[in-house]
């Protein structure tokens, strides 16, 4: 427990600033205590009327059998009892802070030297001074907004400090030592002593809060605890102040008010983030349950083993579904299965190829027979052969007729000389398109397209790598003449063609036009 180093001075005056005089010149006559007090007595009862009206204020209240409180107004107090008797008949009941008109006769206590005013009747007179001042201030900070619960602050849940502004000779400081202490002992309590009643106490409180508020941060205050015990209205009046409302307002850390008991309610409670009942209830607002803490601890290392043992058996079986997979038993598995579907397709693709080159060996069979069986310049010389024999039949036929019909020789002739066109030109187009067809499918063609074809040198066609030896002479054929190489190596059966190469007569489509 730390304390601040603010010791305001303490002063004692009198209400009203006035030294008791003494007489330098005592009384020759030496009086007991009781003839004293028989003074005092026969004084009142010839100075006082035998019954009084008073009316003040209700101060101090106990109702027990008899109801005993105290009479005051702005200048003096008084003591004041109803007995049973009366208290049985009394209209109203004496309430703390409301002012009340009494009936009633003074009398003197001799045994305890206590001058008492005996109220036989009572009844309410309007609301009380301090009780009307005090409702006029909580009206006034309401307007302001400063009793607003939206502005109130929450109260850390772990302070490193707190701040407590009480006497330090009071019994509420004890109270907040041994509730911390039995609470939470790692917080620091740094106090602050102040007054807590008198007419500067609430100028201390202030200046309590205003310094402790100016050096939160280097004294490592998290909140600050202003406090004392129970007490009157009187006494905890101070508490009431104005001012000191409106420092705890503006304070930069949360501040906690327990001022009194419960039923008592003071402005600084009204305007502090937190009010407590007790100096021991606020201790206990402000630090958290070391055994609390302690089976929340124990609760939460209890969840988060359970937590991690479940994540763990989680992890355990999901490596145990993952190394049983067949890729991490055998990781060679996959590439053997991709080899042997490999090898499938190898195999596939070759016996593709060999039946597709197959195929083009016996289209291109075909194409050479059809090649041959046409003969374009035989049936080019059998068309004109047959062209020169129908103009040799017409021609005579028309000998003929021009001797049989020399009359009809003109227009016959013109005629005649039309049909002859007509089917001079219908032969020669028929000539011309069987000469396009012969020169399309000429081998001729195919070579100018950049084929050729190779022979040995007996003439023998190459159609495969296997039918030309090592040592063997080829006889290319290509559009603008032969060429002859020697073959030096083997070749292998079976090699692969370009995919995307056209054949001996250009697309599949031309190929078998052609065939």
């Amino acid at each position: 427990m730390g304390r601040l180093p603010f010791d305001p001075e303490k002063m004692a005056i009198s209400k009203r600033g006035q030294v008791p005089r003494v007489d330098s010149a005592p009384e020759r006559a030496t009086l007991t205590v009781g003839q004293l007090a028989g003074r005092i007595d026969a004084a009142l009862r010839s100075g006082v009327p035998s019954s009084v009206h008073v009316v003040g204020e209700v101060g101090r209240a106990t109702h027990r059998t008899h109801w005993y409180f105290t009479l005051k107004d702005e200048d003096a107090s008084i003591d004041a009892v109803l007995f049973s008797r009366a208290a049985a008949r009394s209209p109203s009941t004496p309430v703390v802070g409301e002012r009340v008109l009494v009936r009633g006769r003074v009398e003197f206590y001799a045994p305890t030297g206590r001058t008492s005013l005996i109220v036989d009747r009572l009844e309410p007179a309007g609301e009380g001074a301090l009780q009307k001042r005090l409702r006029e201030l909580v009206d006034r900070l309401r307007s302001e907004g400063l009793l607003d619960e939206a502005k109130k602050r929450p109260l850390p849940v772990f302070p490193r400090r707190i701040a407590v502004i009480t006497s330090a000779t009071g019994a509420a400081l004890q109270d907040v030592l041994d509730t911390v202490r039995r609470r939470c002992p790692s917080i620091g309590v740094v106090q602050v002593d102040a007054r807590v009643q008198g007419e500067r106490a609430a100028d201390e409180v202030r200046r309590a809060v205003l310094a402790v508020g100016e050096n939160a941060a280097r004294l490592r205050v998290d909140a600050i605890l202003v406090t004392r015990g129970g007490g009157s209205m009187e006494d905890l009046w101070s508490f009431n102040d104005e001012a000191l409302a409106r420092a705890v307002s503006t304070c930069p850390v949360p501040v906690v008010a327990a001022i009194g008991h419960e039923t008592d309610t003071t402005l600084i409670e009204l305007v502090a983030d937190v009010r407590a009942a007790t100096p021991t209830q606020a201790a206990m607002r402000l630090t958290p349950d070391r055994e609390a803490l302690l089976r929340e601890t124990i609760s939460a290392r209890g969840v988060l083993s359970s937590a991690i043992a479940r994540r763990v058996a989680g992890s355990r079986a999901e490596l145990e579904r993952v190394t049983a997979t067949p890729a991490l038993r055998d990781p060679l598995a996959p590439v053997r299965l991709r080899g042997t579907r490999l090898d499938r397709a190898s195999l596939r693709l070759r016996s593709a190829i060999r039946e597709h080159a197959t195929d083009g060996a016996r289209r291109l069979d075909r194409a050479v027979r059809a090649i041959e069986a046409y003969r374009p310049p035989e049936r080019h010389a059998s068309e004109g052969r047959r062209i020169d024999r129908a103009e040799a039949r017409l021609h005579a036929a028309l000998r003929e007729r021009l001797r049989h019909e020399h009359s009809l020789v003109g227009e016959r002739s013109a005629r005649l000389s039309r049909v002859v066109t007509r089917a001079t030109g219908a032969r020669r187009t028929r000539l011309t398109h069987a000469t396009s067809e012969l020169r399309a499918v000429s081998p001729e063609r195919v070579l100018e397209r950049g084929y050729t074809w190779t022979t040995l040198r007996d003439g023998t066609l190459v159609r495969a790598p296997g039918d030309a030896g090592p040592g063997s002479v080829l006889v290319t054929r290509t559009a603008g003449g032969d060429l002859r190489s020697r073959v030096e190596g083997g070749a292998k059966r079976g090699a692969e063609p370009e995919p995307d190469a056209p054949g001996l007569f250009g697309d599949a489509d031309d190929a078998s036009a052609g065939t």
